[in-house]
């Protein structure tokens, strides 16, 4: 029994014709009556009976059409979200990212892609970079955006550099001078954003190395509520710009130069499991992400 012999039994059964049946499938009639004789002998039974006037189905053949109309028609499903996966119509793309990229970079990437893809759905999953790189491994997602952790199972493409900035409230005595010596931060209260957070090493060891140990009066595990500490005064914090940004255009918050001090950055990358094939959700994204950075991910042909 094949798909073959399935498809002329359907034709058959609704035209009742065997010629008929075959224009419909562009076959010849005797194509069709061979399929069905084949598809009979492998059911030990007659499917129709033949008159002058036609065929009719036979009581084996009543009862078997409604389980070859299912079958065909779960392959026609089939075909059809084959197409539409080709198509981007359907599918799931899977990310895990980093909690600062997910909250502030995220979001515009997104609607671009759903825009272009909306039957496409979309799934996040937010943890630190470590457990991200352990998702892709794992294939919980299909990639990650993170601090760029190297891993030899792990593809790491860099997207850009995160910087990492001095910022004070609007009203504070730094933001009237615009820039200050690193010897000043000693004298005010520092806030400081989730010890668990690859910031908070980014920005202790870039502290320490301009000679001020870290010693924060503050520290807060969210960043939105790191950004309402110093807004309201308790405090000034080295925060990664792109989760200030709009803060600072709107003037809630001041972006302080801080004299003789290299800021420290953090490369963000995109990483994804080396050696496995990517799914076209996955593959429409990076190519949204090469559009955006100017990077090159994808292997070109």
């Amino acid at each position: 029994m094949d798909l073959g012999q399935l498809e002329a039994y359907l034709q058959v059964a609704e035209h009742r014709n065997f010629s008929r049946a075959a224009e419909a499938l562009g076959l010849t009639q005797p194509s069709v009556t061979a399929r069905i004789q084949a598809l009979e002998r492998d059911l030990g039974e007659s499917l129709f009976e033949r008159n002058g006037r036609g065929v009719r189905l036979t009581e084996v053949g009543e009862s078997f059409l409604p389980h070859v109309q299912r079958v065909l028609k779960a392959l026609h499903d089939g075909k059809d979200a084959v197409q539409s996966l080709r198509k981007l119509e359907l599918g799931t793309l899977r990310l895990g990212a980093a909690p600062t990229i997910s909250t502030y970079v995220l979001p515009a990437l997104l609607k671009e892609f759903s825009s272009r893809y909306p039957g496409l759905d979309v799934s996040v999953r937010t943890d630190y970079s470590q457990q991200i790189v352990q998702m892709v491994l794992a294939d919980e997602v299909q990639m990650g955006l993170e601090r760029g952790t190297t891993h030899p199972e792990v593809e790491t493409i860099p997207l850009y550099s995160d910087d990492v900035i001095l910022v004070t409230a609007a009203d504070d005595a730094f933001a009237e001078r615009g820039s200050v010596d690193i010897e000043d931060l000693a004298t005010r209260r520092l806030i400081m954003f989730n010890r668990g957070s690859s910031y908070y090493a980014l920005v202790d060891n870039a502290l320490r190395g301009a000679g001020l140990p870290v010693s924060p009066a503050m520290e807060l595990d969210n960043m939105e509520a790191t950004k309402k500490m110093v807004e309201v005064g308790l405090g000034i914090a080295m925060l990664p710009r792109v989760a200030v940004a709009q803060e600072v255009e709107r003037g809630e918050l001041r972006e302080i130069e801080i004299k003789k001090m290299t800021m420290p950055r953090r490369e963000v990358a995109l990483i994804y499991r080396r050696g496995r094939p990517l799914s076209r959700p996955a593959i429409a994204f990076i190519k949204l992400l090469e559009e955006h950075y100017g990077v090159s991910v994808l292997p070109t042909k």
